[in-house]
């Protein structure tokens, strides 16, 4: 295995960890409005691992966009030390490797370009 192979496997290993630290950080209840953001097309992921908002949204979906984001960026930061890269390049590993996967049929996202798509 070369070393590419080895880092990859290595930050994907410790984002499924950041993923999980970051629903942690969240409330079910903004859980929930995440997700019903998400279905009505006003919220979506983006290439850079964090949560965009589409459309105008009310205070608490920003909120929840918000605490989740944090909880994002912190794990994201933890995870890139402890492999040796940027919270950055651990934000796009995990985009590409947990969440854009995990896009539901209709809903969008945000790509590297910053162009919206729906899925």
């Amino acid at each position: 295995m070369n070393l590419r192979k080895i880092f990859v496997i290595g930050a994907a290993a410790v984002a499924i960890g950041a993923a999980a630290g970051a629903a942690l950080a969240q409330t079910g209840a903004q859980k929930a409005l995440i997700d019903s953001a998400k279905a009505a097309g006003a919220v979506g992921e983006q290439a850079d691992g964090f949560l965009g908002v589409c459309t105008s949204v009310d205070a608490d979906v920003r909120q929840a966009v918000e605490v989740t984001n944090a909880a994002r960026r912190s794990a994201y930061a933890r995870s890139a030390s402890q492999v040796g890269t940027s919270a950055d390049v651990a934000g796009a590993r995990m985009f590409e490797s947990q969440l854009l996967p995990r896009i539901s049929s209709g809903e969008w996202y945000r790509n590297a370009q910053g162009q919206w798509v729906q899925r």
